[in-house]
């Protein structure tokens, strides 16, 4: 702990993803959470270019008038391997910032997409021996991936929504995007979904209605990653249900279910819809049956436990009718550091649960500060 008896907790956001500015938007609402009478924050961002800094004061840190944040001055930092360091090092060395500064005790990684929620970052924690927030490094790479996030669900009995997995080979499946055979299309019908394996905040994704469209979709994916997964569309209702590691080493909690619903006029929940316009209306708690929801939070405990998460995950499903008339909950993606900003359906689904966004935060780093810093803590901590 710092000299004041506080815990030192640094917060990282930025990132060299795509969701750049959601991270940081998230991040502001963490720090804003965050007690100071018991913790002391130190503002840690990620450049676009990956160089590392503690953000100035000025740092913009929510979107204003349309203009999304981004991680620019500060003072250079690196991450210490040797966990004697005990968190970061200054690289200018005209820098008036002593260790007291840069020691942490905790991490609390808020990055979305590649190299914060892909298993790079917890992966050079762990080797920095700094406990973290959320999941481990196969939990987080797993959960990043759609189709082995896909593949672990299955196996463990939880249904997925038809679709096809495309690799570009040298470049190949950019340059040549017929790589979708006419089963496949036959099968998967239409309107499918082209998405990037492994990105969020619904970057890159397209919602193709037109097998003309396909080409253009895929090499938009293809931009943000290699690997592109083609997704059936699944009608039904837009569910997600929030899970928090249980207290005491106990199991899993979950939360309340909640519903996006799209305003008329909103085609789907695409990056605009979810971050820039006014086109979606949530319902927090969803307008479920009691039956319902207990079939949600079993399905998202279910998957946090398949996809060997920790801390915390946000489940998204498909609520409609399957082909037998039945009901049928389809599980769309786990995600291992879900979304912190004002209106992210995580922290509002726990407050709605009885849990506020500073309880929240507190669980979560308690949670980190228990498991420890060393891999093989974080490992058998269940």
């Amino acid at each position: 702990m710092s000299g004041t008896g506080r815990v030192r907790v640094a917060v990282v956001f930025g990132g060299r993803s795509a969701e750049h500015a959601i991270s940081c938007v998230s991040a502001g609402s963490v720090m804003a959470a965050l007690d100071p009478e018991r913790y002391e924050v130190v503002p840690v961002g990620i450049a676009r270019d990956g160089r590392w800094v503690l953000a100035d004061a000025g740092q913009q840190m929510a979107i204003d008038s349309g203009r999304l944040p981004e991680v620019e001055g500060g003072t250079a930092v690196s991450l210490v391997g040797d966990p004697g360091g005990r968190g970061l090092a200054v690289l200018d060395p005209a820098a008036a910032i002593g260790p007291a500064l840069t020691e942490v005790d905790v991490v609390f990684p808020v990055l979305h997409g590649a190299y914060g929620e892909d298993g790079t970052i917890q992966g050079l924690l762990e080797m920095s021996g700094l406990p973290y927030v959320g999941s481990g490094v196969f939990a987080s790479a797993a959960s990043m991936d759609k189709e082995f996030t896909k593949k672990l669900l299955a196996a463990a009995g939880l249904p997925q929504g038809d679709h096809v997995v495309l690799r570009d080979a040298e470049g190949a499946l950019t340059a040549d995007p017929g790589a979708l055979s006419a089963a496949d299309r036959e099968r998967l019908g239409l309107p499918v979904f082209v998405k990037p394996s492994r990105a969020g905040s619904s970057i890159g994704i397209t919602k193709v209605t037109d097998w003309a469209q396909f080409p253009e979709a895929v090499a938009t994916a293809a931009a943000v990653d290699p690997k592109v997964v083609v997704e059936a569309s699944v009608p039904g209702r837009e569910i997600e249900c929030g899970v928090l590691a249980g207290r005491d080493g106990g199991p899993p909690e979950a939360s309340l279910p909640a519903e996006i619903r799209l305003k008329p006029g909103t085609d789907w929940y695409d990056f605009d819809a979810k971050y820039l316009d006014d086109a979606v209306e949530f319902d927090v708690p969803a307008d479920l049956t009691p039956e319902q929801t207990r079939m949600v939070q079993e399905a998202s405990r279910r998957a946090y436990l398949a996809m060997d998460c920790e801390g915390l995950a946000r489940v998204d499903f498909f609520l409609g009718t399957g082909p037998d008339g039945g009901e049928r909950l389809v599980v769309n993606e786990v995600n291992t550091m879900p979304g912190f900003t004002p209106i992210s359906m995580f922290p509002r689904m726990w407050a709605a649960s009885g849990v506020s966004y500073p309880e929240l935060v507190d669980r979560l780093v308690a949670s980190a500060l228990a498991r420890g810093g060393r891999p093989g803590d974080h490992r058998t901590s269940r």
